[in-house]
């Protein structure tokens, strides 16, 4: 059997129920000769005949009757498979920059407000790989930073900004700047600041060139990245080397590690956080997620704070809400 149309299928189902071609076409809304012609496929696919006509309609054949329950599981794994996609069935999926960061912990407020929602959470690579699921339907949302320098949102893709998160310098405990309670970036010229996961073309990686240009600083990114947890370790254990992470970051072991979590002022870096989203997207827990995320406090860092020129920003308390910007907008 090379493969059966499960249109054929349905027919059949719904002729078998009604016992009647004619009380089949009628409830799906057909002519009966459209039965008979669909039926007739089925059993040529299938190789056996399924019914029986007689003159009061038409009776299942020992082949028809063992087909039949098989026939409504066909119908039935046609309906799960349709429900698992279709808006407002399938879970909504977001995708969030790390497990880790700081948007996988809204997203987790989220879930616990509204727990009935039902999510798949996933991290794509960069916000170009970001947009292009989220244009496609493939994610419905995407929590990122827009838009660096040579990219655009595409038509059809939204973002509004979310809120800004504070940067802090992580050291290990014989580091020349492990006793400081707080720093200015421009202090940080002419140390290591190493962070093995700035990868070419990431938004990111756009994000802190940003930051060296601004303040003098060399970020090396040299080395394989084996995750928060590798880098860490050896930070931990270097009097030279340092890395930047946000205030929202947990560390791992600090008592073991006896690493210090360091502020950065004057001005603090922010790293901007916005949610993407298709314009056109239906799925009715996206404007839940929406305005869920509307209600949140931005919790602006006080003081002068730091961003490249190119982010979608949150606006400062008492100016309004920023407005969401759509495809090559500018700031």
């Amino acid at each position: 059997m090379a493969g059966v149309d499960l249109l054929a299928v349905r027919t059949f189902v719904t002729a078998a129920e009604a016992g009647q071609l004619q009380i089949a076409a009628d409830r799906l809304a057909v002519t009966q000769q459209a039965v008979s012609k669909r039926v007739a496929a089925l059993e040529k696919s299938l190789g056996v005949p399924l019914f029986t006509r007689t003159a009061r309609g038409v009776r299942l054949t020992v082949d028809g009757q063992a087909f039949l329950p098989h026939a409504r599981a066909l119908l039935d794994a046609e309906e799960r498979a349709l429900s698992s996609v279709r808006p407002g069935r399938r879970p909504l999926r977001v995708d969030v920059i790390g497990r880790r960061a700081a948007t996988a912990g809204v997203l987790r407020d989220f879930h616990r407000a509204r727990p009935g929602v039902a999510l798949d959470v996933v991290t794509l690579p960069d916000v170009r790989a970001a947009v292009t699921a989220v244009r496609s339907g493939s994610v419905d949302a995407s929590f990122r930073c827009v838009t660096m320098p040579g990219f655009e949102l595409p038509d059809g893709i939204e973002a509004t900004p979310l809120f800004d998160e504070p940067l802090h310098l992580v050291t290990g405990p014989a580091h020349a700047f492990a006793a400081a309670r707080e720093i200015t970036p421009a202090r940080l010229a002419g140390h290591h600041v190493w962070m093995p996961g700035n990868v070419p073309g990431a938004e990111w990686t756009a994000y802190y060139d940003a930051l060296a240009a601004e303040f003098g600083l060399t970020i090396d990114a040299v080395g394989p990245n084996f995750g928060v947890e590798d880098m860490l370790d050896t930070i931990a254990g270097s009097p030279t080397v340092a890395t930047f992470l946000s205030d929202r970051t947990p560390l791992v072991r600090p008592a073991v590690h006896g690493l210090r979590r360091i502020p950065l002022r004057d001005p603090t870096p922010v790293y901007p956080h916005s949610l993407l989203w298709h314009a056109g997207n239906p799925h009715p827990a996206l404007a839940a997620l929406r305005a869920h995320l509307a209600s949140r406090p931005t919790g602006r860092p006080d003081g002068e704070v730091w961003a490249p020129p190119w982010a979608l920003r949150s606006r400062p308390p008492g100016s309004g809400p920023a407005p969401a910007r759509a495809a090559g907008s500018a700031d």
